[in-house]
């Protein structure tokens, strides 16, 4: 095959997005620019590597593989980029960072404080659900990832950076709301409002009710954060959130955290990046600030009160 690193960058970019005129816009050419390139392309590789249904691109078998060495040369060269420059002395770079859904309500936080310091480094920001995330971990398409149930499938480096208490939560005016303490078996009676399976809250909740011996009857699954809010708020059941999520939602009463037995449930935030990559500066430098740095930075999102969770220490590797 006769292809040039130009070739296989622009295709990696219509990879990602499946979409020529985003890859265009990505890599400041033309749409006709790209186009002419993945057909140079194919030519080359004698296959079609995409193929369009209405509107829609779609990569075909030969260029869902080529994509996958396409994404290893482009993070090599930017590998070896950020590694000649660190020698030189610059300070930029581009931090390719993905966090969970839950996440999403203190990452910008974090970001922000960070570029107050490194104001050259480029941050790129994917929110996901657990499962993409761990795609993504596993084809080595980011530097690290924030979540709260580190990988067992893969071979990672999980340090936790803060704590994320997870609760139980429902309307103002449902009748377990008054209630001082409620005593899990007590839940059984209840519509569960739950997350998408592979969702680490759903499974942290799961395995606290199996521990208490209860079995949820009715229950209602949502794929985002914010609908299962509105769904308790407008009284369609309960639900298990991390606290983090409702600091808003506690604070004007439009959402009650019960007093269930047991909880709040303390689990941590990690951030997590597979075991055999080496993380040039600024992904380093992201890691460090986390450690040290963001437990006062996420606090003021969580619920006030007597109740808010205090940030703990990060305490050493955890292998995975």
């Amino acid at each position: 095959m006769h292809l040039t690193l130009r070739q296989l960058k622009i295709f990696e970019a219509v990879a990602r997005h499946l979409s020529f005129s985003r890859a265009a816009d990505e890599l400041h050419l033309t749409q006709p620019a790209v186009s002419m390139q993945v057909r140079s392309l194919e030519e080359a590789a004698g296959l079609p590597l995409t193929e369009q249904v209405g509107k829609k691109i779609f990569l075909t078998e030969a260029g869902v593989e080529l994509a996958r060495h396409a994404r290893v040369v482009a993070q090599q060269l930017r590998e070896a980029e950020e590694a000649l420059d660190a020698m030189k002395g610059l300070r930029g770079g581009l931090l390719n960072i993905a966090a969970v859904s839950t996440a999403k309500y203190f990452v910008p936080r974090l970001l922000a404080a960070f570029r107050d310091n490194h104001p050259e480094v480029e941050l790129r920001l994917g929110v996901h659900n657990r499962e993409a995330i761990v795609q993504q971990l596993a084809d080595n398409e980011i530097d690290l990832a924030i979540m709260g149930r580190p990988p067992q499938e893969l071979e990672t480096v999980s340090e936790p950076f803060a704590d994320n208490p997870l609760v139980f939560i429902a309307a103002p005016d449902h009748p377990l709301a008054r209630l001082k303490r409620i005593g899990p078996p007590r839940l059984a009676e209840e519509i569960f409002l739950l997350r998408e399976p592979g969702s680490g809250t759903r499974a942290a909740m799961e395995r606290f009710l199996a521990e208490n011996g209860v079995v949820p009857q009715r229950t209602v699954e949502m794929t985002s954060n914010e609908t299962i809010k509105q769904a308790v708020m407008a009284g369609m059941g309960i639900s298990f959130i991390s606290e983090r999520t409702i600091a808003l939602e506690l604070a004007t009463d439009h959402i009650a955290r019960l007093n269930v037995a047991g909880t709040p449930l303390k689990r941590q935030w990690y951030v997590v990046h597979r075991a055999e990559k080496r993380l040039l500066p600024a992904a380093e430098a992201f890691r460090r600030f986390l450690l040290s740095e963001s437990g006062g930075l996420i606090e003021p999102s969580a619920a006030s009160g007597s109740n808010r969770a205090k940030p703990q220490k990060a305490a050493g590797r955890r292998r995975r």
